[in-house]
């Protein structure tokens, strides 16, 4: 499995989804430290959730043009 690029790639995810989070929490008027908890629970569940998929897609030999994990004979005979 390309485990350093995905790591890269949530290393950056999570941040982002985190403060996008928090942000439309924040908005709603909500409390900082309620936007903040709200922001990392909801941004880690969500790449839990997506990592989990990707790695079965990629564990069962799925072609995913959106992660484009296979190999690039493999993806294009498809």
């Amino acid at each position: 499995m390309p485990i350093k690029k995905w790591i890269f790639q949530y290393s950056i995810a999570f941040p982002i989804l985190s403060a996008l989070f928090s942000s439309v929490q924040y908005i709603k008027g909500q409390t900082v430290s309620y936007s903040v908890t709200f922001g990392l629970t909801w941004a880690f569940i969500s790449i839990a959730i997506f990592a989990t998929r990707r790695a079965y897609n990629f564990k069962q030999n799925i072609d995913c043009q959106l992660c484009n994990d296979l190999n690039g004979k493999e993806a294009q005979r498809k």
